[in-house]
């Protein structure tokens, strides 16, 4: 077994980040101690505080993402909640959605459930292999019923980003809607909804937003009226037994997790005052050491762009001849580093990087990666090809 008191190098930044910045747990421990009612649920001072926690991370969010109405960031549990309510929401019969294969599971899953449920189709359209996307393609799979495009804006397996903007643009001209997944690039890349003519946009507290899990939202255009996943109390026109229309009560029934909120709204506050540009530029630096220790050791192959193209901090490897799970095994039980093997959740993504039979080791640096644990990585994975070669 691991030894629990080594200290662990952390690089599966891709599935959580972490460490978190130290506002983080001071924010959601102040929350506790202070102001840990039902926000929107009564008028005593506790709870009128909590309501100011949401109101607050909304503020930040919405300066974060370039959004005018703050009541238009719906809070949900994580990107995945966030995507099924703008799936599930949005499609009816007979719609036509166009995504990508490079899609995580969180978008085609409701997708292939709704195919089933409601006789909605779908058009995958292929990337290349290094998760390249041609908006071209994007346009020529569009037809009079397409009512939504669906892309990951960063690949959680090959770290490729899309033109989001010009997707934007695509389905405002060909009057469909486009939904953004961010889930590997909010807090990394920059995100302007109005600019990019984002109509949905579901985004993860606990990624590059460095909040805690169980956090997360989506942003609703306001010309959109989704159905809701749930209903229930609000807080806001309790006397109706209908949910109400007004934002965000519409969409957040129940009692929210206004602790992990507020450690969320501390952790965007981090990286406003960051600046997303330079977090991108670190993580950008961090993933070019990387990759140029990788590519360096015989039998190493590494997915996704090349060194020149710009991308996300996800590194997928492979060692010619070595189980992804034994690589990922060694690297933790021997050397102490955390990475994630496997198929990520993106059987799509391993079809386009043609590494279906196989999965990849992913290694996902962060904000808070140092250089000399990238160096000790790829020391450790050279170490790990001598072995078996």
């Amino acid at each position: 077994m691991t030894d629990t008191n080594k200290p662990i190098i952390y690089l599966d930044n891709a599935a959580t980040s972490w460490p978190k910045p130290p506002g983080v747990v001071e924010a959601m421990s102040r929350h506790l101690m202070e102001s840990a009612a039902n926000p929107g649920r009564g008028s005593h001072v506790m709870a009128v505080r909590a309501s100011r926690v949401l109101f607050e991370a909304r503020k930040r969010l919405s300066r974060l993402f370039g959004v005018s109405n703050p009541n238009d960031i719906a809070f949900t549990l994580n990107t995945t909640h966030a995507l099924n309510l703008a799936i599930q929401g949005l499609l009816k019969p007979g719609d036509h959605v166009v995504a990508t294969t490079i899609e995580h599971n969180s978008v085609r899953r409701p997708l292939e459930a709704l195919k089933r449920r409601l006789g909605i189709e779908v058009t995958y359209v292929p990337t290349d292999r290094w998760g390249r996307l041609d908006v071209n393609r994007v346009e020529a799979a569009t037809n009079e019923r397409t009512r939504l495009i669906a892309a990951a804006h960063s690949s959680n397996l090959l770290g490729s980003i899309v033109p989001a903007a010009e997707l934007g643009a695509l389905a405002r001209c060909k009057g469909a809607r486009l939904l953004l997944d961010a889930a590997q690039s909010a807090g990394v890349l920059p995100i302007d909804v109005e600019k990019m003519k984002i109509d949905l946009l579901a985004f993860p507290g606990h990624k590059g937003l460095m909040g805690p899990q169980g956090t997360g939202g989506l942003y609703i255009h306001p010309e959109l009226d989704l159905e809701p996943l749930m209903q229930g109390g609000t807080g806001s026109r309790s006397e109706s037994p209908e949910q109400p229309v007004v934002r965000p009560d519409r969409y957040e029934a129940g009692t929210p997790n206004t602790v992990g909120i507020a450690g969320l709204s501390e952790g965007v506050k981090f990286v406003l005052e960051e600046t997303v540009e330079a977090i991108h530029s670190r993580e950008r630096m961090l993933t070019i050491r990387l990759m140029e220790g990788l590519l360096d050791i015989p039998g190493v192959t590494v997915l996704g762009p090349q060194l020149a193209e710009d991308r996300t901090a996800v590194v997928s490897f492979l060692i010619e001849g070595v189980d992804p799970s034994e690589t990922a095994f060694i690297l933790d039980q021997q050397f102490g580093i955390a990475v994630r093997s496997g198929f990520h959740c993106t059987p799509l993504g391993h079809e386009s990087a043609g590494t279906t039979d196989t999965g990849a080791v992913r290694a996902s640096p962060g904000y808070f990666t140092e250089e000399s644990e990238i160096v000790f990585l790829v020391e450790a994975v050279k170490e790990i090809s001598r072995k078996f070669h």
